[in-house]
């Protein structure tokens, strides 16, 4: 993957492997029979088409699509606009709220102005059956976005990993450049914020790191 300098050409690359010839069928032949597909089809790759990779700052780790009607729009966890803000967000904004001085929880969840300031907000994979949470996992997304996170590895640039739970801190082994660096801790959901995610100063933690680096700050406002 050393020329590859845009996800263009880095999906265009990925698209002539065996594994994402077979993954690409299973999810045609998913949508074909008439089950709901989440997102839909322009919307799977969303977080490369918002992020660009010479653009990547920061990269935000998810597990898989929101699997209800109208939410998942290929940002991990970000809703389109006029969906109710789910409990995982709900916890973010709280942490943001008390870790981001001035910082005003808003009233949806759509997350599109992180991603254009170089948040790639990356599900690990990228499509789901409705109401199946994980229903498309080893389908072979993994292999897509394993190969995704190891040429963000490459850059010379230092990125910021945040991985938050097991899912994504399994991720963090991808990680081998010295010049980037993770972040990690328990996963906002409800099942899990209470044991370190509240009060983790990720955000104000992220845009300090990102001064370091001689960047501009994350304006978490959304």
């Amino acid at each position: 993957m050393e020329n590859i300098v845009n996800w263009r050409d880095f999906i265009s690359q990925q698209s002539q492997l065996g594994y994402f010839h077979q993954l690409q069928d299973f999810v045609a032949a998913e949508r074909a029979s008439g089950k709901a597909i989440y997102p839909c089809d322009d919307e799977v790759f969303s977080a490369f088409n918002l992020t660009p990779l010479d653009k990547v700052r920061v990269v935000l780790i998810g597990q898989d699509p929101y699997h209800g009607e109208g939410q998942a729009h290929g940002l991990c966890f970000s809703v389109k606009p006029g969906v109710k803000t789910p409990p995982s967000l709900v916890n973010m904004y709280k942490e943001l709220a008390t870790d981001i001085d001035g910082f005003e929880t808003p009233d949806h969840g759509y997350l599109a102005n992180w991603a254009k300031q170089g948040i790639l907000m990356l599900n690990t994979v990228l499509t789901v059956e409705g109401g199946k949470a994980h229903s498309h996992a080893k389908a072979g997304w993994e292999t897509f976005t394993d190969n995704a996170l190891k040429l963000l590895d490459a850059q010379a640039r230092p990125i910021i990993f945040v991985l938050w739970g097991g899912h994504a801190i399994k991720k963090a082994k991808l990680v081998t450049q010295a010049h980037h660096q993770v972040i990690s801790g328990p996963h906002p959901s409800p099942l899990s914020a209470y044991r370190g995610f509240f009060g983790c100063g990720h955000f104000s933690q992220i845009n300090e790191l990102l001064l370091q680096h001689g960047g501009s700050p994350i304006d978490w406002q959304v």
